[in-house]
């Protein structure tokens, strides 16, 4: 009896044995691990493509002195916004106001002596109806009133060069706008009677213009959109680092002609800039649209792959499973979407993050993010 119960206890024991061994070399079910998924964007997009160029003012006008004599008072403050009309400089006028006092003296006795002339003649046409003098004497009159009417329009002339040299010592602004630093400080002598001397210039910036060159290609792409062909164009352009303005622009300029040496026509835009924020001579980077793609497919730049064989995506089928496969991508759009072209369907999925830590073939449990 008691081998019987040892036989049993021996048993019992080894039936443990193997039933412990069993469960520890049962491999244990995989769990499918999280990853972020999504669909693509399907939408209408807009390609473009970027253009250095530069602003320019309206226009550029040159403030110059015209007479001769020492500056004697700059009326403005470098870089400030002036009026048409506006006092900038004051050249010595003291020269050029004596010498419209002598003009104007000059042109009184020229009138007084045609006066006596005329008189004088009148007179001589009675006394020569008397036969109290000779025709000579007529003819002398006549010859002298002539000689100062001449006399008078030397004059006046004189007097009106003499008010324009003295309004010229008084330089204003032709036009409102932005002037820039003098080129010559107060005190100064200004040679200006035989050459214009350049003072400062004067910049018309309410209206500022974008030039920049494209493509002869690029154009008659452009052109083939019906969309935008006659219409007020929307130009994006950067001033700065990490700055980026956007201004309503209408092309109103394409040069009539292709320079053989680049292959580019000559564009100009208008801009308004009835806010002065613009400035003449900034360097721009102009964004000029040439395509529409009507079903655009878009997926996030960062969750394409590159390899060997180009770029590819992770995509995620109905039963969770990854694949590989390879697309052909197009252009960056909203700085973070990425056009692809070929390899993608608009129903499917495809993984958004974590692409290094998947592998084709892979289960994983798909996580939707908004």
């Amino acid at each position: 009896m008691m081998n019987i119960n040892k036989l049993l206890l021996a048993t019992t024991l080894l039936t443990q044995i193997v039933s412990c061994s069993k469960k520890e070399n049962t491999p244990s079910v995989a769990q499918a691990m999280p990853v972020e998924v999504a669909a693509p964007i399907q939408r209408e997009v807009t390609l473009t493509r970027e253009y250095p160029g530069y602003l320019d003012a309206d226009a550029s006008v040159a403030i110059v002195g015209r007479v001769n004599g020492t500056l004697e008072s700059k009326n403005y403050n470098a870089g400030s916004r002036v009026k048409r009309g506006d006092l900038l400089f004051v050249i010595d006028p003291t020269m050029y106001r004596n010498a419209v006092t002598q003009a104007e003296a000059a042109l009184k006795t020229a009138i007084a002596n045609l006066e006596y002339a005329q008189n004088n003649y009148e007179r001589m046409k009675q006394a020569m109806l008397g036969d109290a003098i000779s025709r000579i004497e007529l003819i002398q009159a006549e010859t002298n009133v002539t000689t100062c009417e001449a006399q008078v329009s030397n004059a006046r002339a004189a007097l009106s060069t003499a008010k324009k040299n003295l309004e010229y010592c008084y330089v204003r602004a032709p036009q409102a706008g932005l002037i820039s630093l003098s080129n010559y400080p107060t005190g100064s002598y200004i040679a200006g009677a035989t050459s214009p001397v350049h003072l400062a210039t004067l910049y018309k910036d309410d209206i500022m213009y974008a030039y920049f060159n494209v493509t002869d290609n690029q154009w008659l792409r452009q052109q083939q959109r019906s969309d935008v062909v006659g219409k007020e164009e929307y130009i994006t352009f950067t001033l700065g680092e990490d700055r980026y303005f956007t201004r309503r622009a209408k092309m109103d300029y394409l040069s009539p002609d292709v320079q053989l040496s680049t292959g580019t026509l000559r564009v100009r835009a208008e801009l308004k800039n009835s806010d002065g924020f613009l400035k003449p001579g900034s360097y721009i980077s102009v964004v000029l649209p040439y395509e529409n793609v009507p079903d655009a497919l878009l997926v996030n730049d960062a969750s394409i792959g590159t390899d060997q064989l180009g770029n590819f995506l992770y995509i995620v089928n109905d039963s969770n499973i990854i694949q590989y496969r390879h697309i052909t991508t197009g252009n960056l759009v909203d700085d973070t979407l990425r056009i692809v072209r070929e390899g993608l369907s608009p129903g499917e999925r495809y993984v958004t993050k974590a692409i290094l830590k998947v592998r084709n073939g892979m289960r994983i449990e798909p996580i939707y993010k908004k």
